[in-house]
């Protein structure tokens, strides 16, 4: 899929170049290439869909269920972003296979609460059931009494793989090129005034460029002299091979999220691999993207096996394969988007999505794509600016959970 050095035939200058090329660096490869097709290029420090940091799997959630309205605002521009590129390359990528969040204690329904505050407030339709209409719907859960569930249709899943790969294909398509196992190791202003984009394997220079480098953004960016306050850590996810298959299809069961003030945990049904699957959002080990390992964590992996034990024991089976990823997140939990501006480099644009960005790949790649092409976009992303607090004020307390705003490392 990437191409090699040779067939850009010596060509060095390109309008605009992106580096990193998981989900929200092809995004905006894809966006670009729709507008400036030859004229982009993409550069990937390790090969095309490889799985070092956070963006490989072949299913990611996608929800519209959020307690924090930035996000159920940019939510159903999401699904637009995905539902184009499907009607482009005729494959399906979203399955809407409806979603649960669940909670079991009174001091949890209150995240429930929040969520369905901000749903409210943009208009969109759930349903809020009691633990005996969660196992009406869904006999898969054996829950007591002091369950409750939000509902929400439209939630699901993307096909991450095959997304990233629809991207990038439909972007080459378009004229933009790939290279793969070409890190960046410096950013610089060329003596024309445009951008120098150095590489082990040559110098490019652009007229903008857009940095999607996950857990090494800062080896990127802090050439030009910004630094983007980020911890990153290692997380688990699980497949089991349930024996109940049926029971367990994204056409019989949904996606769900089960919400404490300790750790939340994210479960999706059968996809592609043929196991169901389920993992812990966050609060994994503290790494860095050349110090981590590749070694689960067998404390994580008892967790979800416990709690499925109790709550849906036909989702369990034999392990089938335990990974891990890279959680690369701010000191809130929230995206970073913006542009180097403050040390002189309005032309380097900037994105951190987080340890939740995939769901929001597409869109945040048209975002990116805007802001390159003219320095503002149509979406509404004050609340991710560069200068709120948790990326100013060094002695913010980092928020690990996208459910509330606690300040809790998981107990794990």
């Amino acid at each position: 899929m990437a191409n090699k050095l040779e067939e850009l035939e010596g060509r060095r200058h390109f309008d605009f170049i992106v580096v990193g090329c998981g989900g929200v660096g092809s995004g905006a490869l894809y966006w670009l290439s729709k507008k400036s097709g030859p004229n982009v290029l993409a550069l990937e420090k390790f090969s095309v869909g490889h799985a070092n940091g956070g963006s490989q799997d072949v299913s990611r959630i996608i929800r519209l269920t959020y307690h924090d309205p930035r996000y159920t605002k940019l939510s159903p521009h999401a699904y637009t972003a995905f539902e184009q590129v499907e009607k482009e390359c005729g494959m399906q990528l979203l399955y809407k296979c409806g979603g649960l969040s669940l909670s079991e204690t009174e001091e949890t329904h209150e995240l429930l609460e929040r969520c369905a505050g901000a749903l409210k407030k943009n208009g969109v339709d759930y349903e809020w059931w009691d633990h005996k209409q969660l196992m009406e719907h869904y006999p898969q859960f054996t829950v007591g009494p002091g369950f409750q569930a939000i509902y929400q249709k439209d939630s699901g899943f993307v096909d991450a793989a095959l997304t990233m790969s629809m991207h990038i294909q439909l972007a080459q398509g378009n004229g933009a090129k790939v290279i793969d196992r070409c890190p960046v190791t410096r950013l610089a202003r060329h003596s024309s005034g445009i951008i120098e984009v150095n590489t082990p394997l040559a110098t490019f220079t652009c007229k903008k460029v857009i940095v999607t480098s996950g857990a090494w953004i800062n080896d990127v960016i802090s050439s030009v002299g910004c630094h983007v306050p980020i911890f990153v850590t290692q997380e688990n996810v699980t497949y089991f091979g349930t024996p109940n298959i049926k029971e367990f299809t994204k056409e019989r069961f949904p996606i769900f999220m089960y919400l404490t003030h300790q750790q939340d945990v994210y479960a999706l049904p059968i996809h592609v691999i043929g196991g169901s699957k389920i993992g812990v959002d966050a609060g994994g080990n503290i790494v860095t993207a050349d110090t981590r390992d590749f070694t689960p964590d067998p404390k994580r992996l008892k967790y979800v096996q416990d709690l499925l034990k109790r709550i849906c024991p036909k989702f369990l089976g034999p392990e089938m394969l335990t990974k891990t990823c890279l959680y690369t997140m701010t000191p809130d939990r929230h995206f970073t988007i913006g542009t180097c501006k403050k040390t002189g480099f309005d032309d380097v644009v900037v994105c951190c999505g987080a340890g939740h960005a995939f769901k929001f790949s597409g869109i945040l790649g048209k975002i990116l794509s805007e802001l390159a092409f003219d320095g503002k976009t149509e979406y509404d992303i004050s609340g991710f600016s560069w200068d709120r607090e948790a990326m100013t004020n060094p002695d913010f307390k980092p928020n690990y959970f996208m459910t509330g705003d606690q300040v809790v490392k998981s107990k794990i």
